[in-house]
């Protein structure tokens, strides 16, 4: 994508690895509403430049490494951390490496996934166990995003949920939050052809209006939409929390009632992206199988088929979970 409005699968020269670095060859690589809007043009200026190579949630297996790389072995299935922390701010030696003073993120400011090469900072690679499929291990990167959000706001066993969006990160959310022992989660879309997907990950009320007032201890808001923040925080019980996860669109502003929010004595607790110590849980969880987010997947598309993939991120109609790329299709 050398500017927004403009993309195509072109050939380059192979990669070679810097002396800490790795070359991996990606398998599968998903799609997601961020990378509409970077084909639009309408991601902040301050997380993205151009020319780019799209591709933030992906799985792969080693090509090569550098001189200096020790513990990872070409022929290595895995995944990277697309956040690329410094190491070095005040945030990143308190572990909040999601919100580094810079900001460097694969398929961003740097040449993302969706491509036969991509190479990446040895430091932030994490190797599957056998029994790991990589279309599992791709659902990582919105995973931990999900997974961070949670353990930020820490509910507690027993909770009685709702999210609030039916995307792959709504359904993520509501997959993930049974690791917290939830007494029921509960859902509102706004699409009916995803009460299926929303059922298999363990939703229990699926509707498409209508708004409960203050009956969730947890409400979690995944749909990126100002209204969907209101309907979050108007479904939380007095001493609740209220969790923003989505990414609402570029210069968007909330209005929300003051006095509910204090009168209601409500916790917000927003989460960009991942941390660091986030990515590991999330792949630990998948190495002893105790997640298997690949079942969301609904659409799958060889890699020179990426109008196709963009199309169904766009459709209003039928069921869809995650769009994936078939890198390996693309070279046979």
């Amino acid at each position: 994508m050398r500017i927004p409005g403009s993309i195509a699968v072109e050939q380059r020269p192979a990669l070679e690895p810097g002396i800490d670095e790795v070359v991996i060859r990606p398998t599968y690589c998903g799609l997601c509403g961020t990378d509409v809007e970077l084909l639009r043009g309408s991601v902040d200026p301050d997380y993205v430049r151009y020319p780019l190579t799209l591709g933030h949630e992906w799985s792969g297996t080693i090509e090569s490494v550098g001189s200096a790389v020790e513990g990872l072995s070409p022929g290595d299935r895995c995944v990277a951390e697309c956040i690329v922390p410094c190491g070095r701010c005040a945030p990143c030696r308190a572990g909040r490496t999601n919100v580094c003073e810079t900001y460097d993120e694969l398929g961003f400011t740097r040449e993302g996934g969706a491509s036969d090469q991509v190479v990446v900072p040895a430091r932030l690679v994490h190797v599957l166990e056998a029994e790991v499929s990589l279309l599992d291990a791709a659902l990582v990167e919105p995973s931990s995003v999900v997974y961070r959000a949670l353990e930020k706001a820490s509910p507690e066993s027993g909770s009685h949920v709702l999210v609030v969006g039916d995307g792959t990160i709504a359904l993520l959310a509501a997959d993930l939050v049974r690791l917290w022992s939830p007494a029921s989660v509960d859902m509102i879309g706004r699409r009916a052809d995803q009460a299926e997907l929303a059922h298999a990950v363990g939703v229990e009320g699926f509707a498409t209006e209508g708004s409960p007032e203050g009956s969730y201890d947890v409400t979690i808001e995944a749909a990126g939409a100002s209204q969907a923040v209101l309907t979050a925080a108007t479904a939380s019980r007095r001493g609740g929390t209220v969790v923003l996860l989505g990414l609402p669109p570029t210069g968007g502003t909330l209005e929300l009632p003051g006095d509910l929010l204090v009168n209601n004595d409500l916790t917000l607790s927003a989460s960009f992206g991942y941390t660091s110590a986030a990515w590991r849980q999330t792949v630990g969880l998948l190495n002893e199988r105790r997640i298997q987010p690949g079942r969301i997947v609904t659409h799958r598309f060889p890699l020179d088929d990426y109008g196709a993939a963009f199309e169904a991120l766009r459709a209003t109609d039928g069921a869809r979970g995650k769009v994936l790329l078939e890198i390996a299709c693309a070279r046979g």
